[in-house]
C-alpha cells in the first residue's frame, strides 16, 4: 500500500486490519500471558502472521463468499485464523467448541461450509463430510502461492454489504438460526463508538469470553483492531486472575455470571477474617453501596483506601471500566463494582444486530438501564413495547430461512427483538420478554425474567426456573449455588454435604422457605412463588440446560426434571 493509502476508510473487515496494521505497525496488537511471561505482536508482526495463515488456508482453494467453521476455544490462532479468512473474503462461521457433535454438525451442514477449523482431534472428530483441518501444526504445514497483489485483489474483492460472518442464534426452542451480518455493519459500529465512548490507542483488552459469540466476536475481537487498540488472550477461566495482574487490562467485557462470582469470591475471602478486618470489609461493602448510588457515605474516602484500592489491584489496576452484556446485571452487583470504582457499562445488543445497539457510557452511568442507542443505530418500541432496531448492524436475515427472515424485520426494516422495553432519559431498559410468558389457570400472564433474576440474587441460589402455565400459581424450581452452601453449612456447624444430600437437609430447605417467602412480600399476589423446589444439579452447555451463551432452556429443563416439575404439580 502507498504511503498516506491508511488513512481512508476500510470498506471491509480485512481491508481494517491491513489499514489498521500499516497505520500502527510499532504498536502491539495482541498479547498472550503464560508462566513465562507476556507474548507481543506488533501490529507489524501480526499482519505477517495473518498472511502466513491466509497463505495455508488459500491452499484449500475456498472463494470469497464461502463459508468456513471454527470450532475452538478463545485464543491468539482464533483471532488470527479470523482475520486471515476475513482477508480472503471467506465467510467464518463460528461454532461453540461445547456443543455436542449433532449441532456442530448441524451448522456445518445448514451453512454449506466447505472447511472446518478445529482446535484439536476431538473437535475435528465432530464434522463429517467436510475437510477439516486442526488449527496449528496441521494448518500450517503448507503454503499455498499467494503473492502480496493477490492477497490484495482478494481482499479489494469483499465489498462492504457482503457477509463477513454467520452466527448461529444459542437456539433456546428449535434448531438455531444462521444470523448474516456484513463488514458493514461491524465497521459502522466501530466508527461510531471510538468517539463517544473515549476507547483508542491506548486501551488494552483482556479477551476471555467465547469468539464464538457475537458479543466477544465484536467487542473483544474486531472493536479493539478498528480503534488501535491492544489484545491479550487469557489462558483460561483458571488463569483470568493471574492473566489480570499480568496483563493489566483497560477494557475488559464478562456476562453478568462472571461479575456475580467474582463478588462472592472477594466477599467469601473477606469474611474468613475475624476482628477488625471484618467489620472494615463490611463497613466499605455498606459505603461502596451508597457511593454507587450518590447517598451518603462519609466514611468512603477511608474504606476505600483501605479496601477498595485493594479489590482494583486485583484486576491489575488500570480498568476503567468492564463492558456487561448477554444478560441482565443484578443490581446489587452493579453496586458493588461501581463503588469500589470499578464500573460496569451495562449493554443490549443481540446475535441479529451485530450485538451492539445500546451500552451506558462511561461519563453517564445507570447500570439499571442498557443505556443510549450506540450513534447510527436507530431504536424505538412498538405500541405493545417491543423492541424494534433499524441500521447497518442489523442483520440482513437468517441464513437460508426465508420466512424467519420476514417474521423477524419488517418492510420498513426494523428488527424486532422479542423484548420489551422502555426509556428513561434517553436511557433504554429492558422490562420483559414479549414470546416467553407463564399463563397461570386464572388468565394471568408472567415474564418469568424478572422473577427468576429476583431469585437469582436470593442467598445461596445459583439458578431459577420458573413454571406456571396452566397452573393456578407460580412455581420455581430452584438450583443451589452449592459452593455457597457449602459455605453457609461451615458458618452454621453443618456437617459436609454432597449436592443430594444438601437440597433433603431440612435446616437448609428452611432457610430457601424463608428466602423466598421475604421475596413474595414485595411482589404482587399472582407473582408470588407459591411453592418451589430444590434440585441438586449444575447446569450447563454440555449437560444440555443452557444455551451457549448461558441462557436456560426452560423446555429442556421441564423435560430433563420431570420428577421435580411433578412435585410442583402436586
Amino acid at each position: 500500500m502507498a504511503e498516506g493509502e491508511f488513512d481512508r476508510d476500510p470498506s471491509s473487515l480485512g481491508d481494517l486490519f491491513k489499514l489498521q496494521c500499516g497505520r500502527l505497525a510499532e504498536r502491539p496488537l495482541f498479547l498472550v500471558p503464560d508462566r513465562r511471561g507476556v507474548q507481543t505482536l506488533t501490529y507489524r508482526e501480526a499482519f505477517d502472521e495473518v498472511y502466513r495463515y491466509a497463505r495455508a488456508i488459500h491452499r484449500f482453494g475456498l472463494k470469497p463468499g464461502e463459508r468456513a467453521v471454527i470450532a475452538s476455544e478463545t485464543c491468539l490462532e482464533w483471532a488470527l485464523v479470523d482475520w486471515a479468512c476475513q482477508t480472503l473474503g471467506i465467510v467464518l462461521v463460528p461454532v461453540y467448541p461445547t456443543l455436542p457433535p449433532d449441532q456442530a454438525q448441524y451448522i456445518a451442514s445448514d451453512c454449506g461450509a466447505k472447511l472446518v477449523f478445529a482446535q484439536d482431534v476431538r473437535q475435528s472428530e465432530k464434522f463429517e463430510g467436510v475437510t477439516t483441518v486442526t488449527m496449528g501444526r496441521e494448518l500450517l504445514s503448507t503454503e499455498a502461492e499467494l503473492g502480496v497483489d493477490e492477497w490484495n485483489a482478494l481482499t479489494a474483492s469483499v465489498k462492504p454489504d457482503d457477509t463477513a460472518t454467520v452466527i448461529y442464534t444459542s437456539g433456546t426452542t428449535g434448531q438455531p438460526k444462521g444470523a448474516v451480518l456484513t463488514h458493514r455493519g461491524f465497521l459502522d459500529l466501530c466508527a461510531a463508538i471510538k468517539g463517544p465512548y473515549g476507547i483508542g490507542e491506548g486501551d488494552l483488552f483482556l479477551s476471555f469470553l467465547p469468539l464464538s459469540h457475537v458479543f466477544e466476536r465484536f467487542a473483544g475481537h474486531v472493536l479493539p483492531v478498528g480503534v488501535g487498540a491492544a489484545v491479550a488472550h487469557a489462558g483460561s477461566v483458571v488463569t483470568l486472575a493471574a492473566d489480570m495482574l499480568q496483563v493489566r487490562p483497560t477494557i475488559m467485557c464478562a456476562v453478568p455470571r462472571f461479575f456475580e462470582n467474582l463478588r462472592h469470591r472477594v466477599i467469601e475471602n473477606a469474611h474468613k477474617e475475624e476482628g477488625l478486618k471484618r467489620k472494615v470489609f463490611d463497613l466499605a461493602m455498606d459505603q461502596a453501596a451508597k457511593k454507587a448510588r450518590n447517598r451518603p457515605c462519609p466514611w468512603f474516602w477511608l474504606t476505600d483506601a483501605l479496601v477498595g484500592k485493594k479489590i482494583r489491584e486485583r484486576t491489575g489496576g488500570r480498568l476503567r471500566f468492564f463492558v456487561s452484556g448477554g444478560a441482565a446485571l443484578p443490581a446489587p452487583v452493579a453496586d458493588f463494582f461501581v463503588g469500589f470504582g470499578l464500573p460496569i457499562l451495562q449493554g443490549y445488543g443481540l446475535t441479529e444486530t451485530t450485538a451492539a445497539t445500546c451500552l451506558n457510557l462511561p461519563s453517564d452511568n445507570r447500570p439499571w438501564t442498557v443505556g443510549p442507542p450506540i450513534p447510527g443505530v436507530e431504536v424505538k418500541l412498538a405500541d405493545d413495547g417491543e423492541i424494534l432496531i433499524r441500521g447497518t448492524a442489523v442483520m440482513t436475515g437468517y441464513w437460508g430461512l426465508e420466512e424467519a427472515t420476514r417474521e423477524a424485520i419488517d418492510p420498513e426494516g426494523w428488527f424486532h427483538s422479542g423484548d420489551i422495553g422502555e426509556f428513561e432519559d434517553g436511557k433504554l431498559k429492558i422490562t420483559d420478554r414479549k414470546k416467553d410468558i407463564l399463563v397461570l389457570a386464572n388468565g394471568k400472564n408472567i415474564a418469568p425474567q424478572k422473577l427468576e433474576a429476583l431469585l437469582a440474587e436470593l442467598p445461596l441460589v445459583g439458578e431459577a426456573v420458573l413454571f406456571g402455565d396452566g397452573m393456578d400459581h407460580v412455581s420455581a424450581m430452584l438450583v443451589p449455588d452449592f459452593d455457597k452452601v457449602a459455605h453457609w453449612a461451615k458458618e452454621n456447624g453443618h456437617p459436609e454435604m454432597d449436592p443430594e444430600a444438601s437440597v433433603a437437609f431440612e435446616p437448609l430447605k428452611e432457610h430457601f422457605k424463608s428466602e423466598v417467602q421475604k421475596l413474595n412480600k414485595t411482589l404482587a399476589d399472582f407473582e408470588k412463588v407459591k411453592r418451589h423446589v430444590l434440585v441438586p444439579a449444575v447446569f450447563s452447555v454440555e449437560s444440555g440446560e443452557l444455551t451457549p451463551s448461558l441462557k436456560v432452556k426452560r423446555r429442556f429443563v421441564k423435560e430433563k426434571y420431570k420428577s421435580y416439575v411433578e412435585d410442583l404439580l402436586k
